[in-house]
């Protein structure tokens, strides 16, 4: 039990970025949506860090069409599961 409760801790400590990303190029949540073919739902549920997964083939797309590394739409800070 002390593994999942882990791992669930260290699920938590990352962080989207999908915002900064979508600011620093002008570009709406729609706007992405309809570029790379994810419903304008499913991208908010990872804006908004409720995604408990994301698929390499999403990130991909989402690299693709903002010109980024994954690196910059994600990121891990330990102790900063509460919030």
């Amino acid at each position: 039990m002390a593994q999942l409760e882990q791992a669930a801790a260290g699920a938590a400590a990352i962080r989207i970025r999908l915002d900064d990303a979508l600011a620093a190029r002008g570009m709406t949540l729609t706007e992405l949506s309809q570029r790379v073919g994810i419903t304008v739902v499913n991208l908010s549920v990872l804006k908004n860090g409720r995604a408990r997964a994301i698929r390499f083939s999403t990130l991909a797309a989402l690299c693709a069409e903002l010109d980024c590394q994954p690196g910059d739409l994600l990121s891990y800070e330990p102790g900063g599961a509460e919030g």
